[in-house]
């Protein structure tokens, strides 16, 4: 009997595990040596042209700057929130300003966008 109910309880926990997994939004996003990461580990930046929870980076600057983009189930949370970019697509923010990655950093760690034109620099949190 006892052996009935460990495993009953068991496989009730099992079942609740996704469910509660998905109810908890997880951050798109983490410090590292003073910096934000995205969770591949490479730099976030911001962009001084960038309006609060808006971004000014499109065209051409979107290929060499993506956003980090935020998928449609996506959840703010914390000093992460979302906004909307033309065409319905979303990206993060980190306390209010969009973040993004530099295409020329091959590395987890790089930093090389980091003063780009005087108005990218990296996301600290």
């Amino acid at each position: 009997m006892i052996a009935t109910v460990r495993t009953l309880a068991v496989v009730i926990v099992a079942a609740l595990l996704p469910a509660m997994a998905a109810g908890q939004s997880q951050a798109p996003g983490m410090a590292s040596n003073g910096v934000l990461t995205n969770p591949s580990g490479m730099t976030l930046y911001t962009f001084d042209k960038d309006a609060v929870d808006k971004s000014a980076c499109s065209g051409a600057c979107v290929g060499l700057w993506p956003p980090l983009m935020a998928g449609a189930d996506a959840k703010p949370t914390g000093d992460w929130k979302i906004i909307g970019r033309e065409g319905g697509a979303k990206q993060w923010t980190y306390k209010d300003k969009p973040v993004y990655t530099w295409s020329k950093d091959a590395k987890p760690g790089d930093k090389t966008g980091d003063g780009v034109n005087n108005v990218w620099h990296v996301a600290k949190p």
